[in-house]
């Protein structure tokens, strides 16, 4: 993988958020959890829906999480959702456990894009490499939230991942709390990040540059 892969998701489930960052082309998709859904109040039967209208606005891929916690609930559960999408536009997220690993190993067989959450360990992210996961998706803020040193712990998770004969594993990081963090991860070369809107505004709308534009505006209307 090389810079131009990179992925940046949104991470969120209130529709009325996403529809203000989608479509544009530097968004690759968006990211949901059973967390988001519950804050936004969308039961679950009304996921497919709401991640086929983020589609239709201009995501790539969206991402939506099991609901079991064995091997054999997840399968159903990511059955369920993949049979409203076509090939590749989902991307069955499953918590990195060792019946979620067993779970995301058969649908990768399948050929079916997988995201490991809820990745704090060296291991896990080495483990999602070696199974050919989609994505990895460590959490920067919670991590620092445990009081470890949350960017040394993806630096050493990008390493592993890196590391990999033919690296198609992405870390996706989670839990971004600011444009420094968003910055220092780029720096570090992971291949994937999910902001919430509210930071894509930060990353989108520069006060300099805004008034740089007021004033070019002004100038070519008194030309």
């Amino acid at each position: 993988m090389n810079a131009t892969d990179f992925h940046l998701y949104i991470d969120s489930a209130d529709i009325a958020q996403i529809e203000a960052c989608l479509p544009h082309p530097v968004v690759h998709g968006v990211t949901t959890n059973p967390t988001l859904l519950r804050r936004a109040g969308v039961a679950r039967a009304a996921v497919p829906g709401l991640l086929a209208r983020c589609i239709e606005r201009g995501a790539r891929q969206v991402q939506a999480q099991v609901c079991s916690a064995e091997a054999d609930g997840m399968l159903e559960d990511a059955l369920d959702l993949l049979r409203h999408f076509d090939h590749g536009q989902l991307v069955v997220k499953i918590p990195a456990t060792r019946q979620g690993l067993q779970a995301g190993a058969h649908l990768i067989a399948q050929g079916v894009p997988v995201t490991w959450t809820a990745v704090y360990a060296l291991e896990q992210a080495h483990f999602a490499a070696q199974l050919g996961a989609a994505y990895a998706a460590p959490y920067l803020g919670r991590l620092d939230d445990s009081g470890v040193d949350g960017l040394a712990r993806i630096a050493q998770m990008q390493a592993l991942v890196a590391q990999a004969p033919a690296p198609r594993t992405r870390l996706l990081v989670a839990s971004v709390r600011s444009r420094d963090a968003y910055l220092a991860l780029l720096q570090l070369g992971v291949g994937a990040i999910t902001i919430p809107p509210q930071l894509f505004d930060a990353l989108m709308d520069h006060s300099a540059t805004l008034e740089a534009e007021r004033g070019f505006l002004a100038d070519a209307a008194a030309c």
